[in-house]
C-alpha cells in the first residue's frame, strides 16, 4: 500500500481530503504523526521519515518518498483517475498542471510574505506579490464556477485550502469569496474535517 504521514489540521489535511474525493482511502495506510506547530505546540516525530519532520509525505510501495502537496496531488490524481483532474494528453491538462505549481511557486510564498510583513523588490520580482496573485486568480475564475470549469478539481482543493483554513485571509473580492464558498460547500470538505477531528482526539488519547 501507499503510506501517508499525516498530522491532523495541517497541510496534509488536503491530501486526506483528496483521497476521500478519489475514493482511495482504502488504498493508503495513513499514519498519524506529530509536527512542530506555529504556536509552539507539537514536536518532531522520530517515526516520520520526512527529512524535515514535516507533512505531507507519501511513500510508495517500493519506498520512494514524495514530498510537497502539489507533487503528491499530481501523483494521486494520475494514479487514481477521476474527474478531479485531466488525464495526460487530455484537454485542460496544461491548465491543471499550471494551477498546481502556481500555488507552490507563487501563491503560498506571496501569502506567507504578506502574513510575515515582509516586503522586498527581490521577493516581488521572484514570487510576485499578493495583489498580482489575486489578480491572476480572479482572471482564472472569470465566468467559471471553478478553476477548471464547471467541476470542482484537485486544483481548487489545493489553492482554496489556505482560505478555507483562515477565512479572514480570503481576499475581499466577490469572485474569489464566492469560489471559496463553493469549494467549502463540497461534501468532502466536511468529511475530511470530521476525520481530522477524530484523528486529533485519537492522538490526544494516545498521549494521555
Amino acid at each position: 500500500m501507499l503510506t501517508l504521514y499525516h498530522a491532523p489540521k495541517s497541510r496534509s489535511s488536503r491530501i486526506v481530503t483528496l483521497l476521500m474525493a478519489l475514493d482511495a482511502m482504502s488504498e493508503v495506510d495513513i499514519r498519524l504523526t506529530d509536527i512542530p506547530r506555529q504556536d509552539g505546540s507539537g514536536a518532531r516525530d522520530p517515526n516520520n521519515p520526512h527529512p524535515e519532520g514535516k507533512v505531507p509525505l507519501l511513500v510508495t510501495e517500493d519506498g520512494e518518498m514524495i514530498r510537497e502537496s502539489n507533487a503528491i496531488m499530481l501523483y494521486l490524481t494520475d494514479r487514481f483517475p477521476s474527474d478531479l483532474a485531466p488525464a495526460v494528453g487530455a484537454r485542460g491538462r496544461g491548465a491543471y498542471l499550471s494551477w498546481l505549481f502556481w500555488y507552490g511557486n507563487v501563491l503560498e510564498p506571496a501569502y506567507v510574505h504578506q502574513i510575515a510583513g515582509l516586503s522586498h523588490p527581490a521577493l516581488t520580482a521572484t514570487f510576485r506579490g499578493m495583489s498580482e496573485a489575486v489578480a491572476y486568480l480572479v482572471s482564472g475564475l472569470q465566468k467559471r464556477e471553478f478553476l477548471m470549469g464547471e467541476r470542482f478539481s484537485a486544483a481548487d482543493l489545493l489553492i482554496a485550502s489556505p482560505f478555507l483554513w483562515f477565512p479572514e485571509a480570503t481576499p475581499d473580492v466577490p469572485v474569489i469569496r464566492d469560489w471559496v464558498a463553493r469549494c467549502g460547500a463540497e461534501p468532502v470538505i466536511a468529511q475530511s474535517e470530521a476525520y481530522d477531528a477524530m484523528a486529533a482526539q485519537d492522538m490526544r488519547l494516545a498521549r494521555a
